[in-house]
């Protein structure tokens, strides 16, 4: 989330990005995110060895899918119990690491005989970006409130409706791509006050990169929906900036913590299992206060994503488009660099947040930090021969960056997943 002041006695709090590349790279046509169009071009002019992809990142949008879709009525739990083998297994995997990791772990390759196992999945993480999956899911459902009955107006809505960043996409020290169409030039930068991107554009920002601000705006916009309903799509820059200079900060705070944590809370996650409070940019805070705090769980996050692949998070229309949206199309990193997952496709969102204490250790870097050092991982995977499952990995390692852990179980996992 946002960073907190400096302490005397203690280094920068630190949030970054962890993720490159999303949504199916033959979606531009159907979204307008520029960055695919760029893609298409690469894989069309010279082929896909350049675009350096794992053949697990060439599925088209047409072909992702709801594993559990057929099982809509079931209720998390059912899926929720643990298998003894499969547990045991799992409880091999950790010995010794239960205070500093959590997981849950869901089987889904046969959708009627799932297998579940966990590890102190109800213990509490600071989310970081993982949180912008709830994000994700907030515009989504402002998008069904303003259109009930018709997907394509919402996607259409995405897909026209242009907003500038603003003080809201400020600050983050991570890059947006930016892909110039007629030049076929792409630059790599931050977000400045002045770039105006489609809402789709900005979600995929959010999404593929990671980006704090953009992940700000997304959440900005889908508070702008609840508060004027029917009249959004129409609203202009000007009538927004009064609305949020003319309205009690107060007022603007709680319907902003409302929009993203009243959906958890209507899929049955309570608030102790998933829960954001505060914006991801200082800018965002000119405008709207924290309140709250945030939280994440594997056993919240994982009652999420169990409800998005039976296509019950708003609908099945909106949760495979949340699905896609959380395809990787590019370099993966940490947990889903696994070579293990190669030929998977990846539905992937990862986030970290640390703290040094420089008196204690000068040299406490980055992915380091000794105060505290969040690392965490959620995965939908799916190898070619049918193999799938979800998995949340959280971890709190004090003093080591927990990339290399996170591939090394991510290979681990995928083993024992495997095993018959």
């Amino acid at each position: 989330m946002k960073q907190p002041s400096i302490l005397a006695t203690f280094g920068l709090l630190l949030l970054l990005c962890t993720t490159a590349g999303f949504y199916p790279i033959d979606g531009y046509e159907r979204t307008g995110i520029q960055r695919l169009l760029r893609l298409e071009r690469t894989l069309e002019q010279e082929g896909a060895a350049k675009l350096g992809l794992p053949a697990g990142a060439m599925r088209s949008w047409k072909d992702i899918s709801l594993t559990l879709s057929g099982r809509a009525g079931d209720s998390t739990a059912a899926f929720m119990a643990p298998t003894p083998e499969f547990q045991k297994k799992f409880d091999n995997l950790f010995r010794g690491l239960e205070r500093s990791y959590s997981i849950a772990i869901l089987d889904i390759s046969d959708p009627n005989n799932p297998r579940y196992a966990a590890r102190n999945e109800t213990a509490g993480y600071q989310p970081g970006s993982v949180g912008k999956i709830a994000v994700l899911h907030a515009l989504f459902q402002q998008l069904a409130a303003i259109y009930p009955d018709d997907f394509t107006k919402r996607t259409d809505l995405l897909r026209s409706k242009s907003v500038r960043a603003g003080a809201w996409g400020l600050t983050d020290e991570h890059t947006i791509p930016v892909y110039n169409p007629e030049k076929n030039t792409l630059i790599k930068r931050q977000v400045i006050a002045s770039d105006v991107f489609t809402l789709y554009e900005w979600t995929d920002h959010m999404m593929s990169v990671s980006n704090n601000g953009a992940a700000s705006i997304v959440w900005r916009e889908a508070l702008l929906m609840a508060a004027f309903g029917e009249r959004y799509p129409e609203l202009t820059e000007a009538e927004a900036e009064a609305w949020f200079k003319e309205t009690p900060r107060t007022s603007i705070t709680d319907l902003a913590i409302a929009v993203v944590n009243e959906p958890l809370r209507a899929l049955g996650i309570g608030q102790d299992a998933w829960r954001l409070g505060s914006f991801f940019t200082r800018g965002a805070n000119n405008f709207v206060g924290d309140k709250g705090g945030s939280i994440g769980t594997p056993a919240g996050l994982m009652q999420f994503l169990i409800q998005l692949e039976q296509g019950r998070v708003i609908d099945t229309e909106s949760s495979l488009e949340m699905k896609r949206l959380m395809y990787m199309t590019d370099r993966r990193i940490r947990y889903a660099q696994s070579p293990a997952l190669k030929e998977a496709a990846v539905y992937f969102k990862s986030g970290s947040l640390y703290k040094c204490d420089r008196v204690k250790n000068p040299d406490c870097g980055k992915y380091m930090g000794n105060v505290f050092n969040y690392m965490n991982s959620v995965a939908i995977v799916e190898h070619p021969d049918n193999c799938r499952y979800i998995v949340v990995l959280m971890s709190n390692v004090l003093g080591k960056n927990s990339a290399s852990d996170h591939l090394y179980l991510a290979s681990a996992i995928d083993r024992i997943v495997r095993e018959q």
